[in-house]
């Protein structure tokens, strides 16, 4: 089949304005930079420094490794392509014809990125699993929906660590608090804030009786401490408590967990899974950086909307998506109307299309779905 060279054209065209629009050329800058610090001697000294700058570097040199590819590929194939005008070969170009094919299947799945418009969807993400009302039900709901986040995580790459968590009494969780360190974090994962509505026979119930239960996600995105928000040693009120979360020796037996009260806005943050009261502490502080800062951006109502939605409380009515799993089995966001009926592979990370759904709907200006 004969090779389109404007379609190659076009290809080329779409991949240098997404590399203008992702910046990779300051990105390469970026890394480079990243390169000298890591060949310095003395860089594995500090543990947390140099994880941190492993991480940033590993982001940027898989976005740039990815889209150079592609951008090469298609150079390439284009040169050829223009050769053979001069000298037709029916073999190749029918070779060439299905590697475009290829190429522009890969381009639209990587020029997904381009529907992250807010200021802070590049960030790292705080993701906050809050069982609602209804007891262990509830609390194991809640243990799926950070499961779910978790996967999601994991098969992306991303790196999670729990911050902090409240294990239910029988099953499940009441809460937990997980860092997720990846490019875009917060952009992708926004869309899983609110509530989440499960329906399902209980497995908590010897009468095998269908149950509704409710539990919410609190999605905000990590912020660095750049002086952005002041926060006053004086408006803390600072509590120890010995950790009951996982760790290393003796990570049970000090008081080495945080509770950060912060008193001008109610704001209360712990920490417990690190194995240092110094490591919580600072750790503590950064999530409370966060949610200051968004408290500050939610201070204009646009901001506000774009960053949190307004909050409801988990219970009835106020879901942004319900999963049905008896009598029928279905998965549907409330906001844009997407729907699977293969809910268990959505529980299991799969929420590409439904984050895809959720993106395509915010930059539409959020409209009312029938």
């Amino acid at each position: 089949m004969a090779v389109d060279i404007k379609q190659l054209e076009t290809l080329e065209e779409q991949i240098d304005s997404t590399w203008q629009l992702l910046d990779i050329d300051a990105q390469i800058t970026q890394m480079q930079i990243l390169e000298q610090e890591m060949q310095v001697s003395t860089f594995w000294e500090d543990q947390e420094i140099a994880t941190r700058v492993s991480r940033q570097h590993e982001v940027f040199r898989s976005e740039i490794e990815t889209w150079t590819t592609l951008r090469t590929e298609v150079q390439n194939l284009l040169a050829l392509a223009k050769e053979l005008q001069a000298s037709p070969d029916t073999e190749l170009e029918d070779d060439i014809f299905e590697r475009v094919q290829v190429l522009e299947r890969t381009y639209e799945k990587l020029s997904f990125v381009m529907l992250f418009s807010g200021k802070h969807d590049k960030k790292y993400a705080i993701v906050t699993v809050t069982a609602g009302s209804g007891g262990t039900e509830a609390q194991d709901w809640a243990a799926m929906l950070l499961r779910m986040i978790l996967r999601f995580a994991e098969a992306r790459g991303w790196q999670t660590e729990i911050l902090d968590e409240s294990v239910g009494q029988e099953a499940g969780i009441k809460s937990a608090t997980i860092r997720v360190v990846g490019r875009y974090a917060y952009g992708y994962l926004k869309s899983e804030h609110g509530t989440h509505r499960l329906v399902r026979i209980s497995p908590f119930d010897g009468d095998a009786m269908r149950h509704t239960s409710f539990a919410g996600i609190e999605v905000i995105p990590e912020m660095e401490d750049d002086g952005a928000v002041h926060i006053d040693e004086k408006d803390l009120r600072i509590d120890t408590f010995m950790s009951s979360g996982k760790g290393g020796q003796s990570v049970n037996t000090t008081y080495s967990a945080i509770r950060i009260v912060h008193l001008p806005t109610g704001i209360t943050v712990q920490c417990q899974n690190e194995k240092s009261q110094l490591q919580n502490k600072k750790m503590a502080m950064q999530v409370l950086q966060s949610r200051l800062q968004t408290l500050q951006d939610e201070a204009e109502e646009a901001e506000r909307v774009a960053l949190r939605g307004e909050y409801k409380s988990a219970e009835w009515g106020n879901q942004i998506r319900n999963y049905v799993l008896h009598p029928y089995k279905m998965v549907k966001d409330v906001r844009t109307r997407w729907e699977s009926n293969n809910p268990e592979a959505v529980l299991d990370g799969g929420l590409n299309e439904c984050i895809e759904a959720y993106l395509r709907w915010d930059r539409e200006g959020r409209p009312e779905r029938k």
